[in-house]
């Protein structure tokens, strides 16, 4: 759990919901803390321990231990963007998120709506800025409208964000998202049901979870809404059932042509009738308010299980 990013707060929530669901029985959980500040394990029994980048293990009271599996719950860099996996590969260590190459694939949200598109999945249009670029404001809004949506190619929860209505606003907004990122996606502006899909491998077989509403008290589904109580997270959400066929084949559809594993979910938003796809998540957020808890819950699937399941598919990779 942690992280580099500006999500290290909801990713410590994420891994200590883990931690507490988990089968202490089956298994011998260790939290492990890996922020700017150093790599930690902050074991309830023992003050923390500070983890051998070498070989990614502990030593406690003299003995040295290694880990048989990873639950990676590390929201942004370097566990979401296949940093974190793909030093888990080199050293042979089992991890429950997607592997290095697919995470950093997902994480660029351009480069994944690039190879989707190809794959016959609906998105907004898109005009992309690396740091640097000219700023052609009236080229923009040539493009994608008004308003739109600016956003950090590589963040989330969504930090770097801007819903912008006038092309004077479009620079300030702009700025906002490079100080997440040195490239920025600026989308058109969807209007219709924003929804989010759960998607797991369970018990060998790829299925959807049921389909979650989101209802923005604010004018998106930003950071405040998010983790501040200013939005309704309505599951299973108010649509038909023929809509909510549609996008988890979707969501499906996502999981397998992008070869993912473990937990994600992915967010769409019914656009004249339609999901358009905006985004998939591969290590989501796991903590009390999260949504892949609300869905699991919703569909008879306790955390434990659902933890449980994640570990056995990484194990039996």
């Amino acid at each position: 759990m942690g992280g580099f990013s500006s999500e290290v707060a909801i990713s410590m929530l994420s891994g200590n919901t883990v931690c507490k669901h988990l089968d202490t029985s089956k298994y011998t959980v260790y939290p492990i803390s890996i922020i700017k500040e150093g790599w930690f394990c902050s074991h309830s029994d023992h003050k923390p321990f500070p983890v051998d980048k070498s070989d990614f293990s502990i030593t406690i009271d003299g003995t040295k231990i290694k880990f048989d599996c990873v639950f990676n719950t590390i929201h942004g860099t370097p566990g979401e963007d296949g940093t974190f996996q793909a030093y888990l590969e080199l050293l042979g260590i089992p991890q429950t998120a997607c592997d290095y190459y697919e995470a950093a694939l997902t994480f660029n949200k351009r480069d994944c709506i690039s190879v989707l598109s190809a794959y016959g999945i609906k998105t907004a249009t898109n005009y992309f800025l690396n740091k640097g670029d000219v700023i052609n404001t009236s080229e923009i809004v040539a493009k994608v409208g008004l308003p739109c949506f600016v956003k950090a190619n590589k963040a989330g929860s969504s930090f770097g964000v801007s819903k912008v209505y006038e092309e004077d606003a479009l620079e300030a907004a702009i700025a906002i998202s490079f100080k997440e990122d040195d490239e920025i996606i600026i989308e058109s502006f969807l209007e219709g049901t924003e929804v989010s899909v759960g998607v797991i491998n369970y018990y060998g077989k790829i299925q959807a979870l049921p389909v979650t509403e989101i209802v923005s008290d604010n004018d998106f589904f930003d950071y405040e809404a998010k983790y501040a109580g200013k939005s309704q997270e309505i599951t299973p959400a108010r649509i038909s059932d023929e809509q909510t066929s549609a996008v988890q084949r979707e969501a499906e559809k996502v999981f397998k042509a992008l070869k993912l594993k473990g937990l994600t979910r992915a967010e769409f938003i019914f656009h004249n009738g339609e999901p358009h796809f905006l985004e998939v998540n591969t290590t989501p957020g796991l903590s009390p308010a999260s949504i892949i808890p609300q869905q699991a819950k919703v569909a008879g699937i306790s955390l434990a299980d659902l933890f449980d399941n994640v570990i056995e598919q990484a194990l039996n990779q």
